[in-house]
């Protein structure tokens, strides 16, 4: 029944007001009459009516249940290459359905790439894109008016930084998409479906690597990247994989892998050797695998996929195997200023022989205090603790896909887990900590720590993933056993 139908449809609302004060009718319009040309497309979001009320104008959409791509790779840092390879093509036969209709995105990008209940991709948002004039026509000029809609002309954006007024700057400046965007666009200059393919190899490095292509730390810098080709490859990269983000990532857009293409397919792209495998024919109707993260440092043979259901990857056996530890025998936590360690009553010795030792233990009041002002006095990493005791520190690599930072960690008695850059001296961040937090060795030095939202890969140097994930897994316990009984 269609009523029942509804209720797995998006309801997306437009606010009139919002729409003529930010001039934004001919973007509504547009989107409407894409979502109309690419109706009944199994790759795009299928726009089923719209309407309106006094105040907002309303579109009934596909409802694309598991969000878009972007937190997909975050979560696992990067894809392996086939998960990589899957969604790669099926972006590929997206283009290659809306540019026989006519149709150039221009804004192509991870958050635009939204996944069904199937974990098929629906390509959404196409205020941006362009209809061509004819369906064979190669490009279309772009005026100033447009551009995306989180587009600033680069020209303008140079003006406005050597000039310094921030003043001066049109308020429509690029937030979260100049990663992907082509060198045409920032120029002003004509735009064509060519425009998409460098968005789709831009894509597809971040699904490999875990991070665009173009980075910097402002959105000026990342422009003169882009139209400078300042695009490096990180180790592991997948020699196929590069030759095709290569082919694709070129400034003259005649020159990208497809531009010669004739006919409704992207033949070049399809015989990549990057696609080898890939039945074209029958990918829509198939299942897509499992998303899976690249893992460099581990052996390939060993599938690893983040669960659900997060659970240790070691139990005490394996650990005992690993380490020759037995149970009942302490675990120090080594820290160059503070020594924390398991101190056990005498009158429960008895009944808690059989019991393992914690690698930690929360100092009483009168201990911590003593500790902080050691630790204050000899450790030059106490001004990040917060006044918190530090009760495990090192040096660890933090990993994003195939991309690795030199940090300090720090276990403190938040209980938080602050991580820092050692050679800029400044706090970077916190792995969000809660009762869902779980940690997951995989060998001496390759350890992870799941959160609801993401999974970070921690790479310690001196071999001490085993000792990391103990006395986290202790501090967990502590903290919540303590909650329990308060």
């Amino acid at each position: 029944m269609l009523c029942d139908e509804f209720l797995y449809n998006f309801k997306k609302v437009c606010d009139k007001q919002h729409i003529i004060r930010e001039k934004k009718q001919e973007y509504i319009k547009r989107e409407r009459e894409v979502l109309n040309m690419l109706s009944n497309c199994s790759s795009f979001v299928n726009l089923y009516c719209t309407f309106q009320d006094a105040r907002n104008l309303y579109f009934v959409m596909t409802y694309a249940k598991n969000g878009d791509l972007l937190p997909y790779i975050n979560k696992v840092g990067s894809f392996d290459l086939e998960c990589t390879r899957f969604y790669a093509a099926e972006i590929v036969l997206a283009l290659e359905e809306m540019h026989c209709k006519g149709v150039i995105h221009r804004d192509l990008k991870p958050e635009n790439i939204l996944l069904d209940d199937k974990m098929h991709i629906q390509v959404a948002d196409f205020g941006s894109a362009k209809i061509m004039s004819t369906h064979h026509d190669v490009s279309d000029g772009l005026s100033n008016a447009d551009l995306p809609r989180n587009s600033i002309n680069y020209q303008e954006q140079i003006d406005a930084e050597t000039e310094n007024n921030q003043g001066r700057r049109r308020k429509n400046s690029f937030v979260g998409t100049a990663q992907y965007v082509s060198p045409e666009v920032l120029k002003g200059q004509a735009t064509s479906r060519f425009t998409d393919l460098w968005a789709l190899g831009c894509i597809i490095y971040q699904m490999i690597s875990g991070l665009p292509p173009f980075r910097a730390a402002t959105d000026y810098l990342i422009f003169q990247k882009v139209l400078k080709l300042e695009m490096t490859f990180p180790d592991g990269f997948d020699k196929h994989g590069q030759d095709l983000v290569q082919s694709l990532v070129q400034i003259d857009p005649t020159q990208r892998l497809g531009s010669s293409d004739m006919g409704d397919t992207y033949e070049s792209i399809r015989r990549h050797p990057f696609f080898d495998g890939i039945d074209w024919d029958t990918i829509r109707q198939g299942v897509p695998p499992q998303i899976c993260p690249n893992l460099p440092g581990l052996d390939e043979s060993e599938q690893y996929r983040v669960p659900d259901d997060i659970t240790p990857g070691l139990g005490e056996e394996q650990l005992r195997r690993l380490i020759g530890l037995e149970l009942g025998t302490q675990i120090e936590i080594r820290t160059p200023s503070v020594t924390t360690q398991t101190t056990t009553n005498t009158s429960n010795s008895n009944s808690n022989k059989n019991e393992p030792k914690r690698s930690i233990s929360i100092p009483n009041k009168t201990d911590k205090a003593k500790l902080l002002l050691e630790q204050e006095k000899n450790n030059r990493w106490h001004a990040f603790a917060d006044g918190e005791l530090i009760l495990k520190q090192g040096f660890i690599n933090k990993r994003k896909g195939l991309f690795a930072r030199k940090r300090m960690l720090l276990l403190t008695t938040g209980p938080r887990l602050i991580y820092i850059d050692p050679v800029q001296m400044v706090k970077k961040g916190e792995i969000p900590w809660s009762c869902d937090l779980k940690t997951e060795p995989k060998n001496f030095k390759i350890f992870f720590v799941h959160t609801p939202n993401r999974t970070y890969y921690l790479d310690d140097p001196e071999g001490f993933a085993l000792t990391w994930c103990k006395a986290i897994d202790d501090l967990k316990a502590d903290t919540y056993n303590n909650k329990i009984n308060n």
